[in-house]
């Protein structure tokens, strides 16, 4: 992947997270982010570098909760117009895969 495609990439991703927070409203979408950056030091605009991170703490903020945002998260990715990827997974394993895997294989495969 080129340094441009990456950059791209990265912002489609936070576009991504800040849709899917900013569809439970505003405040509380600006909450989630004040509570990454102040709690667990997870700038908005590290999120694309820190997915281990990010998925770690919605984890501890939200417990099993975090997985419907984080699918969120991946529909509101792949509805990015600018998302066009090879899905190289047998469909068998996508209902198995977890938010981090499902970011990688998109990022590796983003065009």
């Amino acid at each position: 992947m080129t340094v441009g495609a990456e950059q791209s990439f990265n912002k489609v991703l936070l576009e991504a997270v800040e849709d899917a927070f900013s569809s439970l409203g505003e405040s509380v979408g600006e909450a989630i982010f004040f509570h990454l950056e102040k709690s667990f030091g997870i700038r908005r605009s590290e999120i694309p570098f820190r997915i281990d991170d990010f998925s770690d703490a919605l984890e501890k903020i939200f417990g099993l909760g975090a997985r419907h945002l984080e699918i969120l998260f991946m529909k509101n990715l792949r509805a990015k117009p600018k998302i066009e990827y090879k899905w190289e997974l047998p469909k068998s394993v996508v209902p198995e895969l977890t938010f981090k895997e499902y970011i990688h294989n998109v990022k590796q495969n983003f065009e």
